[in-house]
């Protein structure tokens, strides 16, 4: 039998009235009931944001703006399945991510320096790295993480990485915490990153 899913009637009224450009709640729900919210994001992550309200307003943008392949905004995408807060947290723990990444991507200022005969000839400029997964990490908070997480479609991967990546298990008490063998772990393990990082980069709760 199906389990009975909780609905936030009152959340959903909200997106709803938001949906229906209702200036007053608009204003009262984002930019004074969650500003808290939006502030935590703002101080803790990168944003590229002058100030928490110009942060806000890039999150209205973001949900409001409907997408080019489904025609659909992201708050449509909002059932009332969750508080209409947990779920702006998973808009904002992806945007900012996003930010971060295209910061990462951007080159930076070169000085123009004499060449050096030592470079190998194979070319002087490294490769950018690409961020690990603890890399990916660190810069969530714990709650952060947890969406992740939860949004990961197989369970036992996402068991895998929070036993490895958050609770720093080691390789061998991660294994024998789920009840495979090293050789079994470090293919799934291998298979958990990949994963996090698709779930990680994934369009930002596009329903």
């Amino acid at each position: 039998m199906p389990k009975d899913i909780r609905i936030f009637t009152e959340d959903l009224e909200v997106a709803q009235a938001i949906l229906h450009r209702d200036e007053a709640v608009t204003k009262r729900y984002l930019y004074q009931q969650c500003y808290p919210l939006f502030k935590r994001y703002f101080d803790g992550y990168y944003t590229d944001c002058e100030n928490c309200i110009e942060f806000i307003n890039e999150i209205y943008v973001l949900i409001m703006t409907p997408s080019r392949k489904t025609g659909r905004c992201r708050l449509m995408s909002y059932r009332g399945e969750s508080t209409l807060t947990k779920w702006l947290k998973s808009v904002c723990t992806f945007y900012c991510y996003s930010q971060f990444e295209l910061k990462n991507r951007q080159p930076e200022t070169e000085t123009i320096s004499p060449p050096n005969p030592e470079k190998s000839k194979s070319g002087d400029r490294k490769q950018p790295k690409e961020p690990s997964i603890d890399e990916d990490l660190s810069m969530f908070q714990r709650e952060d993480v947890e969406v992740i997480l939860g949004l990961m479609k197989n369970k036992r991967y996402s068991q895998l990485i929070r036993l490895r990546h958050v609770e720093l298990k080691t390789d061998k008490e991660t294994a024998e915490a789920l009840g495979m063998s090293m050789d079994n772990y470090y293919n799934k393990h291998k298979r958990a990153k990949e994963m996090f990082a698709e779930t990680l980069r994934k369009e930002e709760c596009d329903g």
